[in-house]
């Protein structure tokens, strides 16, 4: 966990906080103590899947591990299943496996809102429990969805990075994941929102693609960087994508002269942040979303709840969460690491 340090938003005084990781607790006593949960608890499937957009995935690496962490812990059977790439409709015949198999819940991050939904209702009807975590399907194919932190926080806190990074005006390009990833997005439309409204000075030139593919974000950065010389700043909301712009950075002709910022782990960004190519940048722990996401598919498995809003679980080492809106359970704001903290954390 992070901790209760805080990082304030750079519009604001330091007191105001929009990026930290203040987790959301309910104010409700944990549902574990009560005799329905362990009635059921006995019952209950608690084989639990992990299936992430793909596979080989630094973050979904991390994310996994939690989930893994949190399964052992309430005594169920972890398994982890994926595609190689992340592609609309590559989580399909996994999803179907998986209910064939007889799995008690699905933790999915889903490539796209609609390609797997069909899959989804159908393990749904065979009795497995559906869990979308970091990037959510349409709400009606699933059960919850564990949000690593509201969208318009996540975008926030990447123009305000930006924003301070380029003195607040210029040329910017953002380098996303796929074309069809949910959140990446959602992000963008809300950062793009933003922009127009806060920072009439900066001028989003275009939006390209690396389809979290390491090579393919990389050529997209040198792509940007000779089709847009005046070009100040990239924004990647992708651990995969920011690692690569930086990497590309780093030994180029732009490296302290091009800002970069976005989403990224500790340990990809370190070096890059130690070096000068970038100052700052956010994420939530993959690997606490991981973990409540394995922890809500145990409180659906057992019955302790049903999704519905107000519905609140136990969260293990996390505590206490409570069910919003539309099923939407969330964990906290994004975080920003720069040289002061970044050789406080690992993973």
């Amino acid at each position: 966990m992070f901790g209760t340090q805080r990082k304030p938003r750079f519009a604001l005084a330091a007191a105001a906080i929009t990026v930290g990781v203040a987790l959301v607790a309910t104010g409700c006593s944990s549902n574990t103590g009560s005799d329905s949960a362990d009635t059921s608890d006995s019952d209950a499937n608690l084989a639990i899947t992990f299936l992430p957009k793909n596979l080989g995935n630094p973050y979904f690496d991390t994310s996994s591990a939690g989930g893994e962490e949190a399964v052992a812990e309430f005594g169920g059977a972890f398994d982890e299943v994926g595609p190689t790439e992340a592609t609309p409709t590559s989580q399909v015949s996994f999803i179907q496996t998986a209910a064939q198999q007889g799995v008690g819940a699905l933790v999915v991050s889903a490539n796209d809102p609609e390609a797997i939904c069909d899959a989804l209702g159908e393990a749904s009807s065979a009795g497995v429990k559906i869990v979308t975590f970091d990037s959510d399907t349409n709400p009606d194919c699933r059960d919850l969805f564990i949000n690593q932190a509201t969208a318009e926080g996540i975008a926030g806190v990447q123009v305000d990075l930006i924003a301070e990074q380029i003195g607040d005006a210029g040329q910017i390009a953002v380098l996303s994941a796929s074309a069809n990833a949910t959140n990446q997005n959602a992000w963008i439309e809300m950062m793009q929102a933003d922009l127009a409204a806060n920072h009439p000075d900066i001028e989003l030139v275009e939006v390209v693609y690396g389809d979290d593919d390491d090579q393919t974000s990389f050529d997209k950065t040198a792509a940007l960087l000779q089709t847009y010389p005046d070009l100040k700043g990239i924004v990647s909301p992708t651990t995969v994508g920011i690692s690569a712009a930086a990497r590309y950075l780093s030994t180029s002709e732009y490296k302290g002269e091009v800002a970069l910022t976005g989403l990224g782990t500790p340990n990809q960004m370190r070096e890059y942040v130690e070096d000068g190519t970038v100052t700052a940048f956010a994420l939530w722990n993959p690997s606490d979303l991981g973990y409540l996401a394995a922890f809500a598919a145990q409180a659906l498995a057992t019955g302790e709840i049903s999704g519905a809003e107000g519905d609140s679980f136990d969260g293990g080492k996390l505590g206490s969460y409570e069910v919003g809106a539309d099923g939407v359970v969330l964990l906290g704001d994004p975080y920003v690491f720069d040289a002061d903290n970044i050789g406080d954390f690992d993973f």
